[in-house]
């Protein structure tokens, strides 16, 4: 087995003579009528990470909403109170410019915004971050070049529209010994990790499973079951993404970071008061 821990961590390399734009570009696809502050607190946080710029693209009122409460994320405002597929070819068209897609927070689960993810999804070459409803839309054909990021729950739903036999995800669901359970999905979900994928499941002990190897995440603590902390951590996925361009190293950071953060501020509010907001405003206290 084998836990994260400093000695796992490699940070993307700076150029002391970089420009804007050297050390990655986000794009956080994202938002709708009742979620706002997940995008938010996702975009943040991958510019916290230290990637240079982070566009989030939301519908309007959404978009309006992040620009208001923070002056760092530029915001694409669409039409709409959700994505369709309407939406589709300015995110294609935008991505040209960018080095990540960050897809899925609090994008909700309206049908035609899970159309919109799938064809976003497996139209865009690109590197991906896949978190949160976004995961829910797709199946394990749909992906490549990406890590997402489920939790329980979330993975049930991707391997069920992966035509996966209901008595293995309840096999994988129920089993309690996590080597033994990750070493089920990873057996399970070959073909998309095959596909340069990375399986990063949120858990008391995160899982990071690729193609070849998996890394068990010990940092963090109960308190993280607060709405919020799953987008930071795609969040960082993404902005170390941007930078660094390796998939399962990018996973591993975030993993590792985002429990951190969880355990200083656990011990810094004396308890599980803490907020995801916290996170973000933490990561920058952090001694890489």
């Amino acid at each position: 087995m084998m836990y994260i821990s400093k000695k796992n961590i490699k940070l993307p390399a700076r150029d002391t003579s970089s420009h804007k734009g050297q050390n990655g570009l986000v794009l956080a696809v994202g938002g709708s009528k009742d979620y706002v502050g997940a995008v938010t607190l996702a975009g943040l946080a991958a510019l916290r990470s230290g990637c240079d710029l982070v566009k989030v693209a939301a519908p309007e009122k959404v978009a309006w909403a992040i620009n208001s409460y923070s002056p760092d994320l530029m915001a694409i405002k669409l039409k709409g109170d959700f994505f369709s597929l309407n939406h589709f070819k300015i995110i294609k068209e935008s991505m040209e410019n960018y080095d990540v897609l960050l897809i899925g927070n609090g994008i909700g689960l309206n049908p035609a915004t899970k159309r919109f993810c799938r064809k976003t999804i497996k139209s865009i070459k690109k590197l991906k971050i896949i978190d949160a409803d976004a995961i829910k839309s797709v199946s394990m054909y749909d992906c490549e070049n990406s890590i997402i990021t489920p939790h329980s729950k979330e993975l049930e739903y991707f391997l069920l529209n992966s035509r996966i036999k209901k008595s293995i995800i309840k096999k994988i669901s129920s089993e309690r010994n996590f080597f033994a359970k990750s070493e089920l999905i990873k057996k399970m979900t070959q073909k998309f990790l095959d596909k340069n994928n990375i399986i990063l499941l949120k858990g008391k002990i995160d899982m990071i499973i690729s193609k070849n190897k998996i890394y068990y995440n010990k940092t963090g603590n109960a308190g993280m079951t607060k709405g919020g902390t799953g987008d930071v951590l795609a969040g960082l996925c993404a902005g170390f993404l941007a930078q660094s361009k390796d998939l399962l190293q990018s996973a591993v950071n975030a993993a590792y970071f985002n429990g951190l953060i969880g355990d200083i501020l656990l011990k810094k509010k004396k308890g599980f008061t803490y907020l995801a907001s916290d996170i973000v405003e933490e990561i920058k206290r952090i001694n890489y």
